[in-house]
């Protein structure tokens, strides 16, 4: 049985990886998701506005005049509460590479490439296997056309890619006009793989204290549906790797994603909730399965599903969402 995968270039024994976490805060919990079999370790992402902060040297304007205006400190962390510094950062990834062997894939979170190429090699110095540029890009200026946003993505991960030698990824979020003409603009730019989706948090409202209240939800298997949509839709199509984030809860979570195209599987929410440990289960309950249904390896699964093996697939998915809506009867 040959659970091996390849993501951005790297070989990996088997899919599951980390996503980005706090677990790689702590360098014992590093070590019981290397021992629980994780193939790679996703850092949490280094801000940019904690690169450009600490460029500027604004951190001490920001704290003496964040009163200056009845919102301002609700706007970004301190600079003493963000878990990671840049330095800090920096040196976070240099502890992991010495505790574990598998690969470290460190994470910049940010909308511009202003202060991530340097970053981005400082990550590389410091024994990063691979980089994931995690796009959170909220476009509220009407005036700002979706082309410019796309712009501004493919310009920050080209900037990037030029930059170091490690592969690069980019983390994307669902909610561009045309995710398979980005995504093949990425990978005309040089891009080694896309991470499929980011989660953008929802904030709610307290009608009581008339208060945006912020809100972060751990994902569930639900969410899963919509990447294997888009990676159905782009596997085969690239010359870069795809990963799923969001959503595998399970070993046939997992499954249904590499089937769908997924090089890699990125496991946060099921870690957080049940221990690294859940790590080790998830793999065998893969394993038993393959050899359940006779599969020999994993490249004979990966992409089996996909749309790449349909002459249309925009027909395909509107005649599935026709059949749907006039199929669908009450109980």
């Amino acid at each position: 049985m040959d659970l091996s995968t390849t993501y951005l270039g790297l070989t990996l024994p088997h899919p599951f990886i980390t996503g980005a976490s706090p677990l790689v805060d702590d360098l014992d919990m590093v070590r019981r998701l290397e021992d629980a079999g994780a193939a790679a370790i996703t850092m949490h992402s280094l801000f940019e506005e904690q690169i450009t902060a600490e460029r500027d040297a604004t951190w001490w304007h920001l704290d003496t005049h964040e009163d200056g205006h009845a919102e301002a400190t609700t706007y970004f962390p301190k600079s003493d509460e963000y878990r990671l510094g840049p330095d800090k950062y920096l040196e976070q990834i240099r502890r992991i590479k010495q505790a574990v062997d598998v690969p470290v894939i460190a994470s910049l979170n940010g909308t511009t490439g202003r202060g991530w190429v340097e970053y981005a090699q400082a990550m590389q110095q410091a024994g990063a296997d691979a980089l994931e540029l995690n796009v959170y890009m909220v476009a509220t200026d009407p005036a700002v056309p979706g082309s410019t946003i796309d712009q501004k993505i493919v310009d920050a991960a080209h900037l990037v890619r030029s930059a170091v030698s490690i592969p690069v990824a980019v983390k994307l979020s669902p909610f561009f006009s045309s995710i398979a003409h980005l995504a093949h603009r990425l990978d005309e730019a040089g891009v080694n793989g896309l991470v499929l989706f980011n989660r953008f948090y929802q904030p709610d409202i307290d009608i009581e204290h008339l208060d945006v209240v912020p809100h972060l939800r751990l994902s569930d298997s639900s969410e899963l549906l919509l990447r294997l949509r888009w990676l159905a839709i782009l596997s085969g199509r690239l010359k870069g790797t795809l990963a799923c984030s969001g959503g595998v809860h399970t070993a046939q979570d997992a499954i249904k994603a590499v089937m769908a195209g997924a090089g890699a599987v990125q496991l946060v929410s099921v870690l957080l909730h049940e221990g690294p440990e859940r790590l080790s289960t998830l793999r065998y309950e893969f394993e038993r399965w393959m050899v359940e249904h006779e599969y020999a390896s994993v490249a004979q699964m990966r992409g089996s599903m996909s749309l790449g093996r349909c002459p249309d697939p925009a027909a395909f998915e509107r005649g599935n969402y026709v059949k749907l809506l006039q199929t669908w009867r009450p109980r």
